[in-house]
């Protein structure tokens, strides 16, 4: 027979009224120290998968585009499907967790991500890849937002908390850093199924531990299921990402132009539904707190310069500068490693310095990152290292006190909802990170390549489409030919990362200045 034991009392008094409620008091966060990092441990595991699958395709994506022969704007939608689903269905799967159980989410969503990847690494064609990465969204929309609301109710010491959600950050930039690597190594042994089967062995672990090691997580009133604030988002997001791929990709004409004012406003009715309900999806009360909406624009912006950063990062290595996939990746490690240092070691110095001046610092660091990509992005791979240790300095530590202010500043028994906004910001910053960072080095490409006069009409549009078209193509000319197109693919491409890099410096000088304004120490944080 289960019984139910109040833990949010340990941590703030004030909320006694609204705590979480776990099903087995012999396995509540105040257990021993050693099974609260346990449970750590195996919740890192969703959390590693979900983010190395959000940048492990960027290395896959030549492998793909030369097996199945993706459009541009197919290719953009394989990777974006995933990411643009999860994140439109995370404030969704936050609340069912709060009225369900967390921990029963995370069980469901991981048996149907590991299914989805099974059909994903045999997808035939780049629709079927495509629908396949859309599933993949909907489950891993239910692994999020578990884990960081199961993080707090196990850590109900806030300096314990910190720690662990310093390592949850870590791990979660260090998954979008390390997809690249990951995918490298696979590639150069396996086919480019290969880094969807990565799922099942990462999985099986965590069915058999979390009903050990975490007990249930639930709030004892939840909101209704909301329906159509569930469609909202969806079509408000889907909408946006889809107007500013069809304006990269095919130009400017009505679909798109309607796309882009059609999305957003039905985030405004999204946004003006949940102030006028009494149990809503997401309570919008929670940004008038300064320290939780600016923590989750600073995860936002932040996100859209890592993954943009990625994204185009692995196919100048690869397809520009000629490295394998596993030297493409191992190019990448000292700004992951630098990435998990940076976010670990501001532990102890969020507790000394303000957050309102340690974030907009480190920001500032990685628009120096940003920086020295546009003004040396055709000089050689040393230089897009340099650019990437600084990037992840300063995301590292960005990302670790947002989201512990972020978890801070929300009421303990809406943790679900909390961190399901969180996590919506590092999705939707996945998705805008390839839909706009991705689309300006697509559309300029396109305007830009000049093409031999000796190819086909179906030569030229494929080089014209992407890089990985034109090296594709380059591959059956003559040795002059080639090497005309290459070059002035190459010279259209880093083009397009030089704009692209000026626009990642403005974000993260965008991210700077919300952090200095409104990051304040949360009062709920203070009195924990």
């Amino acid at each position: 027979m289960n019984h139910e034991t109040n833990t949010t009392a340990l941590a703030t008094p004030d909320v006694a009224a609204s705590a979480i409620t776990h099903a087995d008091p012999g396995r509540t966060a105040a257990g021993g120290s050693r099974r609260r990092w346990l449970a750590l441990a195996v919740l890192m595991l969703p959390v590693m998968l979900v983010s190395v699958d959000n940048t492990v395709l960027s290395f896959a994506l030549p492998e793909i585009a030369r097996d199945l022969g993706p459009t541009a704007a197919q290719q953009l939608w394989i990777i974006d499907a995933y990411p643009l689903v999860l994140a439109a269905l995370l404030v969704a799967m936050g609340s069912a967790g709060d009225r369900f159980g967390r921990r029963r989410m995370l069980l469901i969503g991981s048996v149907g991500f590991a299914l989805v990847s099974i059909a994903a690494a045999f997808a035939p064609t780049a629709e079927t890849l495509i629908a396949s990465r859309a599933a993949l969204g909907f489950f891993g929309a239910m692994l999020m937002p578990s884990t960081l609301s199961l993080l707090r109710s196990v850590f109900v010491d806030r300096e314990q908390r910190r720690v662990a959600i310093a390592i949850w950050a870590s791990g979660f930039a260090a998954g979008s850093a390390l997809g690249p690597i990951v995918g490298g190594v696979l590639l150069e042994h396996f086919a480019w199924g290969s880094v969807f089967l990565l799922a099942v062995p990462v999985l099986v672990p965590l069915l058999v531990l979390l009903p050990l090691l975490i007990p249930e997580s639930r709030d004892p009133a939840p909101g209704r299921i909301d329906v159509p604030s569930i469609l909202l988002s969806l079509t408000a997001m889907g909408g946006t990402v889809y107007g500013i791929k069809h304006l990269a990709t095919e130009g400017i004409d009505p679909i798109g132009l309607a796309a882009v004012v059609v999305g957003p406003a039905l985030g405004v009715v999204f946004v003006r539904r949940q102030l006028r309900a009494e149990t809503p999806m997401l309570d919008m009360r929670l940004f008038r707190t300064g320290s939780f909406g600016g923590g989750v624009l600073v995860n936002l912006l932040s996100v859209i310069a890592l993954v943009g950063f990625l994204f185009f990062v692995s196919q100048h290595l690869q397809l520009i500068a000629g490295l394998s996939p596993v030297e493409a990746g191992l190019a990448l490690t000292p700004g992951l490693a630098m990435m998990i240092i940076a976010g670990l070691s501001v532990v102890p110095l969020a507790r000394r310095i303000r957050p309102r001046v340690l974030v907009p610092a480190a920001l500032v660091i990685s628009a120096g990152g940003y920086l020295v990509v546009a003004l040396a992005a055709e000089t050689g791979v040393g230089w897009l290292i340099a650019a990437f240790v600084l990037l992840g300095l300063g995301i590292g530590v960005a990302e670790t006190v947002s989201n512990e202010l972020i978890l801070s500043s929300a009421p303990p028994a809406k943790a679900g909802a909390a961190s399901a906004v969180s996590e919506t910001a590092y999705e939707l910053g996945a998705v805008l990170g390839t839909a706009l960072l991705g689309s300006i080095v697509a559309a300029w490409y396109r305007s830009a390549i000049e093409l031999p006069s000796s190819l086909t009409t179906a030569e030229a549009d494929a080089a014209r489409e992407t890089l990985a078209g034109a090296v594709t193509v380059a591959e059956s000319l003559s040795p002059a030919d080639a090497a005309a197109l290459a070059t002035s693919a190459a010279h259209a491409f880093d083009g397009g990362v030089v704009v692209t890099a000026f626009i990642g410096v403005a974000l993260m000088v965008a991210a700077a200045i919300v952090a200095a304004t409104t990051l304040n120490e949360p009062k709920r944080a203070a009195s924990e």
